[in-house]
């Protein structure tokens, strides 16, 4: 489980990005809810923590693709494949994350440089 940060620090409205590999992005909603998806679009390398939060909806800042927060599910191309959500606990005022175990739908670009890495 991985600790993030106390809910008091992450205002209604506003999220967080977590640099860890590969990052993470924590919404805490203006509904009051708290959610975690991956923070790299799908579709090419933007923050998603940079988007626009509308519901339970994040749109990339980039191209305008659209992600579910509860499913990590697009909905608004051109992203065509999902990011993955995270288990959100609360406990004692502290934000925690389950991270998701299944492998993430990294965007081609950073597929290609994590191939040449490896090549390396």
């Amino acid at each position: 489980m991985l600790e993030v940060c106390p809910l008091s620090d992450l205002p209604p409205g506003e999220a967080l990005r977590v640099d860890i590999e590969p990052p993470i992005a924590v919404f805490h909603t203006e509904e009051g809810e708290v959610y975690a998806i991956d923070d790299t679009c799908s579709h090419q390398d933007a923050s998603l923590a940079d988007g626009w939060v509308e519901g339970c909806e994040v749109e990339c800042p980039l191209h305008a693709s659209k992600f579910n927060l509860c499913t990590g599910a697009v909905d608004a191309p051109p992203a065509k494949l999902p990011v993955r959500a995270h288990t959100v606990h609360i406990t004692d005022g502290i934000i925690r994350v389950e991270l998701s175990t299944e492998k993430p739908n990294l965007p081609p670009d950073i597929r290609a440089r994590l191939a040449q890495e490896v090549e390396a």
